[in-house]
């Protein structure tokens, strides 16, 4: 779509070696391909060495003794059968393809039509262009109430709003994937992520007081603060390190059209040139954005009607307070779609850039063709984590880690803060936030309430490391999606240069969030309303023994 067409500044460094190195590693897929060939040989040495563990919460019914969690061999029958006969169940149930899909239906068309572009550099025209940073990185961090919606509608959008601005639009896609992902757990608002943990730390507690109750604002506190210091960091780090090194950007072609500085309907600029992007809309420029908004008001009203209206079918009145709107939430990656899809035929009927119905189905279908090298991409990375989890390597090394702690017996911040580097480093080979703690939650919430530490301080701890290196792990299950979003401006962005463009967000956000946790608990502030940082375990209670 596009180039970098100005001189780059030369790259020396940590960094640049990073770049260099990853870039010349092979295409992605391959890269996965080879994962796959050296997991199978590690499995097949873990279960002939009978590597396993306990697990910390199921019980072997007939022995009532835990379970045993064994490594499995990927080259057993049972995982062959699986491999082979569950291949497209894995493919097409790999978590974020359906969200991608369904997006991006109606996505391209805004993206095609002009609607992004125009929108954007209306928003952005007037505004100072520093302060473009903050406000998409908070917006990022507050998106994540929309959970896999953030990443597949406001980290390509970020790209476009920093096109429009003048600016790199790598730098944008880098500063909200820094806010959605490696921001994950900060907010302003407790959400889904609160209620999903809590649920779980309440298990683990109850091992100890059964009476335990969880509070669904245990971390407000906390997370609001979170979010105000990864805020400058976030800015610092993608102003002053990310794009000097990206250079000077100039868009062409399609991604001028995208970036608003080709107006979509009226006659294409020539060759290499770009507009103003602070030139003033055309007449029909604007026409198109009003009839945009009107449709973007009607989809709001129906989605607020599906809610709150007759039989409410987007809330739950059965669930829990913290449940209810569940169903909305989930609704939200479908909501986009319609959104995206009307305000992008009522603009482009207005703009020019739409005359029929068949232009719009030729945007869709021009915007899965943009998808195509991710699906190969997708089919790849969904067997290396499927098979990663049926040889339960993740599973062993996070019961033995957390058992790891358990022995140090360190003082309260320095012991919550190891557990923020634990969870951070388990997070680069387990994925999912929930499976990590349902794991870990059961050996650290009841060993730390025992020592004085409540279950609320040790939730938040285990928070800030899972947020801070899912943007360099590519067991994250958008990361190649993200490089996609970054090669359709750059084509030639390779996987070394998004692992360096993100690493120093992940160290700056780790030692950043690590500090907050250890002041938190050193100067013993609550971390939610009736959350205190310390436990004492409610008079007659009875302890359970440790085993001998």
């Amino acid at each position: 779509m596009s180039e970098t067409t100005a001189a780059e500044p030369a790259r020396k460094g940590v960094l640049a070696w990073i770049e260099r190195t990853g870039n010349k590693l092979p295409d992605p897929v391959f890269i996965f391909f080879y994962l796959i060939g050296g997991l199978i040989v590690i499995s097949l040495l873990a279960a002939l060495a009978g590597w396993s563990a306990l697990h910390p919460t199921e019980v072997d019914e007939a022995t009532g003794a835990p379970t045993v969690i064994a490594a499995q061999s990927l080259l057993s029958a049972e995982n062959i059968r699986r491999l082979w006969v569950e291949m497209p169940t894995t493919f097409t149930h790999f978590h974020p393809l359906g969200y991608v899909l369904v997006v991006m239906l109606g996505a391209g068309v805004a993206e095609r039509s002009g609607l992004f572009g125009t929108a954007m550099r209306a928003g952005v025209r007037n505004a100072p262009k520093f302060l473009l940073t903050p406000i998409v990185a908070l917006v990022a961090m507050i998106g994540n109430l929309a959970a896999d919606a953030a990443y597949v509608v406001l980290i390509p959008l970020a790209g476009v709003i920093y096109a429009a601005a003048g600016r790199h639009p790598i730098a944008g896609i880098a500063a909200a994937f820094a806010g959605v992902s490696g921001g994950f757990s900060a907010n302003l608002l407790p959400g889904q992520l609160d209620a999903l943990l809590f649920g779980i730390t309440q298990a683990a507690a109850e091992a100890i007081v059964p009476t335990w109750t969880p509070n669904i604002a245990g971390n407000w506190y906390f997370i609001m603060a979170m979010t105000f210091v990864f805020l400058p960091v976030i800015w610092y780090v993608t102003d002053r390190i990310i794009e000097p090194r990206l250079g000077r950007y100039v868009a062409e072609g399609q991604a001028a059209v995208s970036a608003g500085a080709a107006p979509a309907g009226d006659a294409p600029l020539a060759e290499g040139e770009a507009e103003d992007p602070n030139a003033p809309l055309t007449d029909r420029q604007k026409k198109g954005l009003r009839r945009a908004g009107l449709a973007a008001l009607a989809i709001v009203a129906l989605w607020v009607f599906f809610t709150v209206g007759p039989g409410t079918p987007l809330m739950d009145p059965d669930a829990p307070p913290e449940g209810r709107l569940t169903p909305f939430y989930r609704s939200l990656v479908a909501g986009f779609f319609i959104l995206f899809l009307a305000t992008a035929w009522a603009y482009g009927k207005a703009a020019g850039s739409i005359n029929d119905h068949r232009d719009v189905v030729r945007m869709m279908s021009q915007s899965m063709g943009d998808l195509a090298y991710y699906l190969v991409l997708a089919f790849a990375a969904a067997h290396f984590v499927a098979m990663f989890n049926w040889s339960n390597l993740g599973l062993i090394t996070a019961v033995h880690g957390a058992h790891g702690l358990e022995q140090l017996a360190l003082p309260a911040p320095i012991l919550l803060g190891l557990i923020v580097l634990f969870s951070a480093t388990l997070n680069l080979f387990v994925g999912s936030a929930s499976a990590k703690w349902a794991l870990m939650a059961p050996v650290l919430v009841p060993m730390l309430m025992l020592l004085g530490i409540s279950a609320e301080t040790t939730t938040a701890a285990y928070r800030v490391g899972d947020s801070a290196t899912n943007i360099i792990t590519p067991l994250m299950v958008y990361f190649p999606l993200i490089l996609i979003f970054c090669q359709r401006w750059q084509k030639d962005f390779g996987l070394g240069s998004l692992a360096a463009m993100m690493l120093p967000y992940s160290l700056w956000l780790l030692a950043s969030g690590t500090a907050l946790m250890m002041i938190w608990v050193g100067l013993d502030l609550p971390l939610g309303p009736n959350a205190p940082v310390g436990y004492v375990i409610p008079a007659g209670t009875t302890v359970p023994a440790a085993a001998p």
